[in-house]
């Protein structure tokens, strides 16, 4: 499972059906506090208040972009999980040179618990997830785990500036966390006065991925960034959510869902030259108006989809100049 994105992708259709993906490995309840470390920090999580000690040393990053938020953070993880297939590092481009290490890369969707507790962390992030509470409960027995914020309701479903807060009040960094939210929304009401057209027009944000096609709906970080420039989620998109996934399939006959004021769709798992040659997709209505942007850059798709906050800023420097391009003034 190489494809950039591929590993997002099946983590969406898992959401979407209610896969449960069996945990290789559950281990025995063995967890007490590193020597020295004190637990001086609680972090409400959705499981509850989870207490975390001071300066952590040995910390494992397995959700969505957590690796991403800990660097951000000049926190290095010992481990990550590399869920959209970057490689190396296990981080986007506009995060590795952070990371001065080679870390631990860790499975995605199966968790190897034995792999995870031989790395003795002292603090696993895993905010950005299934939100499973028997992952979270395997997991507690290896170290305290920060999960997504109390209240989540959507796998999958922490925004970008929640995820940033766990990190980094689980790292004991809030106001450096803080600090990079507000240069975060700072960019985005940049972009949002540089281009006022945005606001108030319907977006659809598509992926094409195995011969079909699928829509984002409001939870998801691609809906998210585009709301923060002002667009508004296509409500007949918004209206084939049941409000569990970040993700709903769109069947090839239906395709004209997606078409909106501006549509936004990315290939996974592949080039966009299928994309481009979809006659289908090419004779909507949004297209034939200019106003369909296929994302074929995988490192622009990647930073559109990361939701870290390094990420983020990266798709607004880049991909925002697209959406202008695509979008009726």
């Amino acid at each position: 499972m190489n494809n950039p994105l591929r590993r997002l992708a099946l983590a969406a259709v898992a959401a979407a059906v209610g896969l449960t993906v069996a945990a290789c490995g559950q281990v025995q309840d063995s967890s007490t506090p590193p020597s020295g470390a004190a637990a001086t920090t609680s972090v409400d999580t959705l499981f509850g208040a989870v207490e975390v000690p001071a300066n952590p040393q040995r910390v494992v990053a397995l959700g969505w972009s957590d690796a991403e938020s800990a660097l951000a953070l000049g926190v290095q993880p010992i481990a990550v999980s590399d869920w959209l297939a970057f490689g190396g590092k296990g981080v986007g481009p506009w995060a590795e040179s952070l990371s001065t290490t080679s870390p631990t890369i860790l499975p995605t969707l199966e968790l190897n618990y034995e792999q995870i507790s031989a790395l003795n962390p002292d603090l696993i992030l895993n905010t950005r997830s299934d939100n499973s509470k028997e992952k979270f409960d395997e997991l507690s027995k290896i170290a305290p785990t920060v999960s997504a914020p109390a209240g989540t309701t959507i796998q999958y479903g922490t925004t970008w500036q929640q995820q940033m807060q766990q990190v980094s009040a689980a790292l004991g960094r809030k106001e450096q966390g803080d600090a990079l939210i507000a240069e975060t929304d700072a960019a985005f009401a940049a972009a949002r006065t540089a281009h006022p057209n945005f606001a108030g027009k319907t977006v659809g944000v598509g992926s094409f991925f195995s011969d079909s096609y699928g829509a984002y709906v409001d939870g998801d970080s691609r809906v998210d960034f585009m709301k923060s420039l002002g667009f508004v989620n296509k409500p007949e998109i918004q209206a084939l959510s049941d409000g569990s996934s970040f993700y709903v399939q769109v069947a090839r006959e239906n395709i004209e869902q997606l078409s909106a004021d501006t549509t936004v769709i990315f290939p996974i798992g592949g080039d966009a030259s299928a994309l481009k040659a979809d006659p289908v997709l090419n004779q909507l209505p949004v297209a034939q108006a200019g106003h369909l942007l296929i994302i074929d850059d995988p490192v622009l798709a990647n930073a559109f989809s990361s939701g870290s906050t390094l990420g983020t800023k990266y798709a607004i420097d880049h991909a925002v100049p697209l959406i202008a391009q695509h979008t009726a003034t």
